[in-house]
């Protein structure tokens, strides 16, 4: 979250599916099982999921899902957010995944409240890691999806930076996305190689998004595991029982001494929490 409110300052993140050159996602599928689909965060590539898939792949079958624009993936005309999300409902739908749990990291958790609220979801469970249903209500007053165009002073600032600034800004970040500074580096190289629009007009999309009224229209379990640095607990309870206050049914679970990226702040912890999750009814 410490990401969020830094970008605040400057504002006033296997088997291939479609080959079409507007491909908005793309697909690896690793094990057998169950069905288990891992949405990452805002520019970082399904290899973010990697730890976790090698536990989950013995008795489930993963589909790791990279977004358009990231890990080395082309990009793709915007807007960029509602193209993934159709594409991520189709790709469901169009292999059958029945009772499919989906875990969502960051954007990737956003994104799978959007799946598991559609009309007749497929969705079974939600496990979303770190995730708000509106990120753009958190860190801006007056929030209005509206009003958030691309042509803006802070996006114009970040698509003319040189890539020496732009890498300095993005160490920045990434020193608060994670408490491991060998972990920080691989964000920072990851959102390195995100492609440069979709990383600035990408995030206008994921801003625009609000998912809260329609959070009362999820009705499968759902697990919230959000991280306590720098914050505090007290704080992130405040924060997520507010922004999540229209789902019904949930479980909030605190990761103590872990940033954004849990899964590599606290592997065996966060292994532990998703098998136990996992095998509840």
């Amino acid at each position: 979250m410490r990401y969020l409110f830094w970008v605040l300052s400057l504002l006033y993140a296997g088997t291939l599916y479609g080959q079409d050159d507007q491909q908005a996602i793309y697909a690896e599928v690793r094990g057998s099982g169950e069905p288990v689909l891992l949405i990452p965060g805002f520019t970082v590539p399904g290899d973010s999921w990697e730890s976790t898939v090698v536990q989950l792949e013995k008795d489930y079958e993963c589909h790791i899902i990279t977004l358009a624009g990231f890990g080395g993936k082309a990009a793709i005309d915007f807007p960029w957010l509602p193209k993934v999300n159709k594409a991520l409902l189709d790709y469901i739908n169009d292999n059958d995944l029945k009772e499919v749990t989906l875990i969502g990291h960051s954007l990737g958790g956003t994104i799978a409240t959007w799946l598991a609220s559609r009309e007749n979801s497929p969705v079974a469970k939600l496990i979303l890691v770190d995730a708000l249903p509106a990120t753009g209500a958190l860190i801006m007053p007056n929030y209005n999806p509206d009003y958030l165009v691309y042509d803006n002073p802070y996006s114009k600032q970040q698509l003319n930076m040189s890539a020496a600034d732009f890498e300095n800004m993005l160490s920045g970040m990434a020193q608060g996305m994670s408490l491991n500074k060998e972990t920080q580096l691989q964000i920072k190289d990851w959102m390195l190689m995100a492609d440069r629009k979709t990383y600035v007009y990408g995030y206008t999309d994921y801003l625009k998004l609000d998912m809260r009224s329609d959070l009362s229209k999820i009705s499968v379990p759902v697990t919230i595991i959000a991280a306590d640095t720098p914050y505090g607990e007290a704080m992130i309870r405040q924060t997520y029982e507010s922004q999540y206050a229209n789902l019904e049914n949930y479980n909030l679970i605190i990761a103590e001494n872990s940033a954004h990226f849990v899964m590599f702040d606290r592997p065996d912890w966060f292994a532990e929490q998703l098998q136990q999750i996992l095998l509840s009814k």
